[in-house]
This record gives C-alpha cells, structure tokens and sequence, in this order.
C-alpha cells in the first residue's frame, strides 16, 4: 500500500483539488477505482418531514384498508420506517429481500397492508430519499478526471432497497453517467465485506483485483474487506460517522484520490 499524504481539513483540500490532479495526471498506476457510495460520493440527512407528509397522504388509504383508524404518522415513522433502518446496517453478508423485510415490519406495528399498496409507500418514501441525497463536493470533478484518464469507475455499495429504486436514484443524482459500473448489494444478493461482491464488481469492468483500488468510509465494509481479495483500499473520511482507528490508510477528501494513483 502507498503512503497516504497526512489528512487535510476538507475546505483546504477542495481548494487543492486542481494541484492535486495535475499532479498525479502523468501517474495512473491502476485500472479501476470502487466506490462506495452513501457517505463516500454522496451524503444526505434523514428526510423526517418529507416522511412524515408521504405517511400522512397515504393515512386514508391505510385506513380503507384496514378498516380501522390508522396510526398517526409519527407512530408509524417511529414504529416501521424507523425499525427498517437496522437492515441498512446490518453486518450479516447476505441481503435481505427488502420488499418482504417491509411487509413484516408493517404486520409487526399491526398493520397488515395489501402488496400493491405497501409497494406505493415504499416508492414514495424512496423518492424522499431521492431528494435528500447530496453529491458529495468532489465527486463530479474527481470521477471525470478518472473517466478522462481511462481508469474504470465503480459503484460497489450495500444497499437493501429494491435494485430499481436505488437504480433511479444514481440516475436522478448524475452518478450513473459519471461511473461505468453500479453494484447495490440490493442486485447481488450479498453484502460488504462478502468477497464475491468485490470480485463481480471488478468483474463488470474487467479489472484484476491488484491494479484497483477501494474507497468507502467503513474499515470493515470498506478497507478489509477489499483488501482480502486483494485490492488497494482508502477510507475517505469527509462524511465518515466514525474516525477509522491508527493505522488504517485515510484521505480527508475525495479531491485527494488522484495523489494515491
């Protein structure tokens, strides 16, 4: 593994970024770099209004079928959106079937919702997150210098949700036209760290497993996991909830990518 530059503070690396990829310009030394993609390319905050308005408009309908007073929105936000979240993180390696984990939350808070109308919900809810994911700051520059350089660009990501939502959403945001491959665990059937989600991801660009290179901001999902097949790996640490511990290669910013290539 290459020695990483001590970690600037975010604002000084964006005012970097152009220095830094000109530097590295006459350098690429592999042939793909893997994203993750929540926290690494784009961030977001928990859209809770936006929630709360979609289980509000949706109130009646629950109602009609039930055939009883629904929840409020808040209870339902509290007792179903809110328990969904643990599947997100969850550390087991193979993914669920999001639609059925959605369902039986639903009958858990009492609320047993026929298939199609539970699907409109969850289309709905997903659009609120359509909404609420932001690129990250250096994304759009830092993958096009990558496409420009002929380096392979993939999204490698767990992600529960059914594969043609999150699919929409990476093409609402601009990410699908900036990478040259997408893998949700949500379309694999197995999550990070499972090596076979590495290996079908270099797969779909035709990348050897030594001359690329991960970036997340997880050590399990993200630095260990890659590096067991053999990758490179880096955690990015502009959106990480957690501080990767000593010893773990880290940049503060994505602009800093192109000085490890």
């Amino acid at each position: 593994m290459q020695s990483v530059r001590p970690n600037l503070k975010a604002a000084d690396a964006r005012h970097s970024i152009r220095s830094n990829l000109d530097a590295a310009a006459a350098r690429p030394s592999i042939d793909a770099v893997l994203f993750d993609y929540g926290r690494t390319l784009v961030t977001f905050d928990y859209p809770t209004e936006e929630l709360l308005g979609v289980l509000r408009r949706f109130r009646p309908r629950i109602e009609q079928a039930i055939g009883a007073a629904a929840p409020t929105a808040e209870a339902m936000l509290r007792d179903v959106l809110m328990p969904l979240e643990e599947h997100v993180e969850s550390p087991g390696e193979d993914e669920v079937t999001y639609t059925d984990v959605y369902q039986a939350t639903w009958r858990r808070a009492g609320l047993d919702l026929p298939t199609d109308l539970l699907h409109e919900i969850l289309d709905e809810e997903q659009l609120c997150w359509d909404r609420a994911v932001r690129l990250d700051a250096d994304a759009v520059e830092v993958l096009s210098w990558l496409g420009a350089r002929g380096i392979k660009r993939v999204v490698c990501s767990n992600a529960p949700f059914p594969p043609e939502m999150m699919l929409r959403q990476v093409t609402a945001n601009g990410i699908s036209e900036l990478v040259d491959s997408v893998l949700f665990s949500s379309q694999f059937g197995r999550r990070k760290p499972a090596p076979e989600i590495y290996l079908a991801a270099l797969e779909s660009v035709g990348a050897a497993p030594e001359k690329a290179l991960f970036v997340g901001d997880r050590v399990r999902e993200d630095y260990d996991g890659p590096r067991s097949v053999g990758m490179r790996a880096v955690i990015c640490t502009a959106h990480a909830a957690q501080s990767p511990p000593d010893g773990i290669p880290t940049i503060a910013s994505l602009s800093q990518l192109p000085n490890l290539l």
